[in-house]
């Protein structure tokens, strides 16, 4: 006997979704992270086929949907959990377009009998949505056997098989202190299905992030403050601590406040273009040309 199957329109079902849109807006917000986009789009495009092929009878059980985001901080991993959760919610993976952000101080206790109640209740609120655990390497402490980080692994574990068909987990973290979690936590590695690699900006894209940033809040940058804004950018990212996109947003509240004290102690008349205009000495008054320039003496000493 030969099985009847009915054609579908995978046109209709895009525009029904919306998922391109979203991925164009994606790929609109977000500068560079190539790589990162490219598994986006073929995430979501599995997903679609995914769902045509249940549709038509061609497939019974549902994806595994868990994921880790690897990478340092400030790399896009948030904004990129939350255009996941938008598309899951529109094919229909989940029931509300739902992120939960968490981290161990939400998910683990103190004592005995705390961490379960602060685990589930953060699952509670999460469920029929994303979870997003932040530095989630952090819920184990290897050194620490009385550490109650376990008993979160223990209980995620069992809600990332039982209930996978009501809710998403996405583990992030720095790139090799969650290999090391996984190694360690093995049930936890064998439940994840993708595996996406946050890599650093480039300079030039930290320099365009920077600009999109300032002209989103009405601002901009002359021609002098361009230049020093590039050479803020190349010096920062030699410091310490330096945290990608999530630096160069700190650093332009910097440039507004001293661009508002500047103005502040000129008083006297302004126009709109003073309000809205980042000068050169707004930025290298930073002191990191100052660091920047101990470090280069520093490393002079040295050699």
């Amino acid at each position: 006997m030969t099985e009847t199957v009915s054609t579908t329109d995978l046109k209709a079902l895009l525009q029904e979704t919306g998922v391109p849109e979203v991925l164009e807006r994606l790929d609109r917000e977000l500068v560079g992270l190539a790589p990162v986009k490219t598994r986006i789009h073929e995430i979501a495009a599995y997903l679609v086929v995914d769902k045509l092929r249940r549709e038509l009878g061609l497939v019974a059980t549902r994806p595994v949907l868990h994921m880790a985001f690897t990478g340092n901080p400030g790399t896009g991993k948030t904004t990129v959990a939350m255009r996941m959760a938008t598309i899951l919610n529109r094919l229909g993976y989940i029931r509300r377009e739902h992120l939960v952000v968490a981290s161990r101080d939400d998910l683990v206790g103190q004592y005995i009998g705390h961490t379960a109640p602060k685990t589930k209740e953060v699952l509670k609120r999460a469920m029929g949505g994303v979870l997003f655990i932040d530095e989630a390497y952090s819920l184990y402490r290897a050194e620490n056997e009385r550490d109650y980080g376990q008993e979160t692994i223990e209980i995620l574990l069992q809600v990332m098989e039982n209930q996978r068909e009501d809710l998403v987990v996405i583990l992030a973290g720095y790139e090799d202190k969650m290999e090391q979690f996984f190694s360690l936590n093995p049930g936890m590695r064998s439940r994840i299905a993708h595996h996406i690699r946050f890599p650093d900006y480039t300079e030039e894209e930290l320099v365009a992030i920077g600009k999109l940033m300032i002209a989103e809040q009405n601002y901009y940058l002359d021609e002098a403050a361009e230049r020093a804004f590039v050479d803020y950018v190349r010096c920062r990212r030699r410091l310490p601590n330096f945290a990608n996109a999530r630096s160069i947003r700190n650093a332009i509240d910097r440039f507004k406040l001293r661009q508002a004290k500047r103005l502040f102690e000129r008083a006297g008349q302004v126009t709109p273009d003073d309000l809205r205009r980042i000068a050169e000495e707004d930025i290298r008054a930073s002191e990191v040309f100052r660091e920047c320039e101990e470090l280069e003496k520093g490393g002079q000493d040295a050699a």
